[in-house]
């Protein structure tokens, strides 16, 4: 059992984001392809015996109570009836309601962390179940690899896709998901495609993100980054915004971008990668199905 552990909490990219259709509770049925990015939060996790969770972290606003990683720590340790604590320390690189998932993917790596920290031996399964109580994004970064997504989000298919960089611009807004899931001009039933299509077709098949319009009329801070973006290469929204994203072939590309971003505008450079760092770090014997490698 290790004293201590520092992950990564990977942020990603909705490469596309069709919605087509309703649950009768009120959620959306969708269709989209994460992208897996190199880049992304930081969590330590060092063991402690008096079965508290303390959490350190330089994102001010979120009351601790409400934080993901709180809320994951506490799941955990309650499914578990684990004795043990832990204290936390997140350092936030990713933009909150950026669209990038950085508060599931810190959740997704506090449920890998303190199962590994505590020695649960949880397998991959279960603790996905766990992160879909905490949010619909939260099991592709349990699992740890790109994957086709439908349902709400959580019945994953692993793909392969293909090695590109991507510059992300995130302009100075913060978009609530809820609003943009309620708004009433939002696109509801968009064809299903399918992951063959998808593979064989690449950027030729018709694609989009069914709540870009949506935001695009709300928040004219992402319509603008977005016309700027478009000028040098095809770009898109991820999730409910507000980052934008491009891919390049070269990161040299990629950072050329980046350099010229407007005024006001934040940004990185990341790697579009198959297997999570997380899981490259935890299980560096698997490949990006979970199996053994020989």
């Amino acid at each position: 059992m290790p004293a201590a552990i520092t992950l990564p909490a990977p942020a990603k990219l909705n490469l596309f984001l069709h919605i087509t259709g309703r649950r009768p509770d009120g959620y959306h049925l969708l269709q989209t392809v994460f992208q897996i990015l190199d880049f992304g939060d930081e969590l330590t996790f060092s063991l402690n015996d008096d079965n508290r969770i303390n959490l350190r972290s330089n994102l001010a606003d979120v009351p601790t109570t409400q934080n993901l990683v709180m809320r994951a720590a506490h799941l955990l340790q309650a499914h578990s009836h684990c004795a043990l604590g832990a204290d936390i320390t997140l350092t936030k690189r990713l933009p909150m309601g950026g669209g990038l998932g950085g508060g599931s993917s810190d959740a997704a790596t506090t449920l890998l962390g303190l199962n590994k920290l505590w020695d649960l031996q949880l397998d991959i399964d279960t603790l996905a179940r766990l992160g879909l109580q905490l949010g619909a994004d939260v099991p592709v970064f349990v699992r740890g690899h790109s994957s086709w997504a439908e349902g709400i989000g959580e019945i994953l298919t692993p793909i392969e896709l293909p090695e590109q960089w991507f510059v992300v611009l995130t302009p100075d807004c913060s978009i609530n998901t809820a609003d943009i899931f309620s708004a009433e001009q939002l696109t509801r039933n968009t064809a299903a495609i399918t992951i063959a299509a998808f593979s064989q077709g690449g950027n030729q098949i018709a694609t989009r993100n069914d709540c870009q319009p949506v935001v695009e009329q709300a928040y004219p801070a992402v319509r603008n980054v977005l016309k700027w973006l478009s000028s040098h290469t095809a770009c898109r929204m991820t999730g409910t915004g507000s980052s934008v994203f491009a891919g390049l072939p070269t990161r040299e590309q990629a950072e050329a971008v980046l350099a010229q971003k407007p005024i006001g505008v934040s940004g990185f450079v990341a790697k579009g990668v198959n297997i999570s760092p997380t899981l490259c770090q935890l299980q560096p014997e698997t490949d990006y199905r979970g199996i053994a490698k020989r």
